[in-house]
């Protein structure tokens, strides 16, 4: 890897840290000390305040996002012989539950300007086994909910809503993980609201699934050593809900800093020829947990490599369709059959985002990105 002095990251999670190190310090040995390391207060106050804070009327810790959604799935009586509709342009957790409860993963191609599943061709995939449609509000952009939510009423589809870089997002003045009858979100430490270490959140309106996702996600029991269900053990340890609690609190100031980088990215390199950059739904306000340009003429790889030579790091989500993946290979997909998807593998390319990017790094990525297409 060739790397120069003013070196600027992908991401960088240590400044964060750095700036509240003293309230995480003193919550963490709170917890290490009272010897209530699984459930208790802590956990109960960051599940209230993060449900209070999404709009919701229920939140559900757990181990991680996948388990959130595969909770969520597993709550809707989702199994074997259903099929849920899905997006191939994500981290593969998304699909993985979906088999991993049995059902049938259907990919759906998505929109080349928003990355996100493309809701005119959901019709077309729905069949009298669909039962759910999961959308990913990839990059920390927001699907189109009233349009999917009106889609899923008239087939009376469950809508579990895939927010795991999207917390704080919203659409149509409701946060992502309040419109469908599921949020599930990711406390991985490079998410918009990232724990130190893995976790997860389901949120829902509805008490019953909110009381089935708590009795699954502690081995299938409501009341101790009874047990109802075959559950999981997929439980939101107290020390990341001690961390998570105190940077809810700083959320919305650091997805507003998210938004001003992208603002800055957006203005300097709409001009440049041989890159397309993000869009975003008028409706919407995104979160931009990545901030994804499109490299064309297949020099995709040729420009990261030129970056990192002027000390700019890249990330490529995602180098592979899903429908493509050899653990797929069953369902039958042809390579040619979801061509955006297939097509943007080719030419995404994620520039260094996060809140504390300075302004002098942000320059250095432009500056970089202008010579190497001049």
């Amino acid at each position: 890897m060739i790397q120069t002095v003013n070196s600027v990251p992908a991401f960088d999670i240590k400044q964060q840290y750095a700036q509240i190190e003293a309230e995480i310090s003193t919550s963490v040995l709170q917890i290490l000390s009272s010897g209530r390391y699984i459930g208790g207060p802590v956990v109960e106050e960051f599940e209230q305040n993060l449900a209070k804070y999404i709009g919701t009327s229920h939140c559900i810790g757990c181990n991680s996002g996948t388990d959130a959604l595969f909770l969520a799935l597993k709550a809707s009586g989702i199994g074997a012989g259903d099929e849920v509709i899905t997006t191939p342009f994500t981290f593969i957790a998304t699909s993985e539950v979906i088999s991993s409860v049995g059902a049938k993963p259907v990919f759906v191609d998505i929109n080349a300007d928003t990355f996100n599943l493309d809701l005119q061709q959901i019709r077309t995939a729905i069949t009298p086994q669909t039962k759910a449609i999961i959308p990913v509000h990839l990059f920390g952009q927001p699907v189109d909910m009233t349009a999917l939510m009106d889609l899923a009423a008239s087939h009376n589809l469950i809508v579990i809503e895939d927010c795991a870089q999207s917390t704080g997002a919203i659409w149509q003045e409701e946060k992502v993980g309040s419109i469908g009858h599921f949020g599930c979100f990711s406390f991985y430490p490079t998410k918009n609201l990232g724990g130190c270490g893995d976790g997860g959140a389901i949120t829902t309106n509805n008490p019953e699934l909110a009381a089935k996702l708590r009795m699954f996600k502690e081995h299938g029991q409501k009341i101790r050593y009874q047990y109802e269900e075959v559950g999981v053990n997929s439980r939101l340890d107290a020390i990341q809900a001690a961390i998570l609690k105190i940077k809810l609190r700083y959320l919305d100031t650091w997805n507003r800093q998210r938004q001003q980088i992208a603002f800055r990215y957006h203005k300097a390199l709409a001009p440049i020829d041989g890159i397309v950059i993000p869009q975003q739904l008028s409706s919407g306000e995104g979160v931009w947990n990545q901030y994804t340009i499109q490299v064309l003429d297949g020099k995709r790889d040729w420009l990261r490599e030129k970056l990192q030579q002027k000390g700019v790091n890249t990330m490529i989500y995602y180098p592979y369709p899903l429908h493509l993946q050899p653990v797929y290979q069953d369902l039958g997909y042809k390579t040619g059959e979801l061509p955006v998807s297939e097509e943007i593998c080719d030419r995404v390319l994620s520039l260094p985002m996060f809140p504390e990017l300075s302004c002098e790094q942000q320059n250095q990525v432009i500056t970089s990105l202008q010579e190497c297409l001049s």
